[in-house]
């Protein structure tokens, strides 16, 4: 893989999008390098951006489903139209007292302002134009939820819990209340203390929550060419060799791993 393959972990400040980080990574960077990101943060909230560089754009399903960690400063007995303090504020009725914080499976409905799509059209867009569409539920899970403190009608928070789970959603269904603060800790095993923009890791140890398989001689060719290999694993594995990462690849019934994802070519 080349140099600029790779994953970078950044900690982003408040008032930037997540766009705006991998806009500004990509100018440095210079032209034909792609760039993206494992998990999108709400421009109020600050924390950890897995930046994806290169090749290390081809892997980014299995970065994004990693779980996350939040901090949560939420102000209690107040309403937000966004969920954050960039909405329509009002006062509400005051959450229960010790508070309710579900953990486990969870059925969750993402708040109208998320860039969830909805027959093509965000539903962020919809909403400014006074349109709010219907979002199904999905299944999320919570591991984590727990208050560390409350001061008058603020209170903090750590949220651990299953990518796609929306924190706004988790804390205005407190009773009344909205996120004034909202930090992303860590991702998977990446924690936000390590941020390097300048640094980045390269991409089969950003991926070694995957299994490792290592291949030689004629089975590594063929799976730099995406031809299946004798394997068996349960779900996704790495395949290696000598030079490094070759390809994601996932179980078939034949007793072979198949190459999904390639980073050869």
């Amino acid at each position: 893989m080349a140099d600029a393959d790779g994953v970078l972990l950044v900690d982003k400040p408040a008032g930037k999008s997540s766009h705006d980080v991998v806009a500004g990574v990509r100018r440095t960077l210079g032209r034909g390098i792609k760039g993206g990101h494992a998990g999108t943060l709400d421009p109020f909230a600050t924390g950890l951006l897995l930046i994806l560089v290169g090749r290390a754009t081809r892997a980014q399903r299995y970065l994004m489903a990693l779980p996350k960690s939040y901090e949560v400063t939420a102000r209690l007995g107040w309403r937000s139209s966004t969920g954050d303090p960039e909405g329509e504020v009002e006062r509400g009725k005051e959450p229960p007292e010790p508070p309710i914080l579900p953990v486990g499976r969870l059925q969750q409905r993402p708040p109208a302002y998320s860039a969830v799509k909805v027959g093509g059209v965000r539903a962020y867009a919809a909403a400014r134009r006074g349109e709010p569409l219907e979002i199904a539920e999905r299944e999320v899970e919570v591991m984590r939820f727990e208050r560390r403190w409350r001061e008058g009608d603020r209170a903090g928070f750590v949220v651990e819990c299953s990518s796609g789970t929306y924190v706004r959603v988790l804390i205005a269904e407190l009773g009344d209340a909205y996120c004034l603060e909202l930090r992303r800790t860590r991702i998977g095993r990446f924690d936000v203390a390590d941020a390097d923009p300048q640094h980045p890791l390269r991409l089969e140890h950003a991926l070694d929550h995957l299994p490792e398989r290592h291949l030689s001689g004629e089975d590594a060719k063929r799976a730099g060419h995406g031809t299946a290999v004798p394997g068996e694993a349960v779900g996704t594995v790495r395949l290696m060799d000598e030079r490094g990462l070759i390809a994601l690849a996932e179980p078939l019934e034949n007793g072979t791993l198949k190459p999904v994802v390639g980073f050869r070519g």
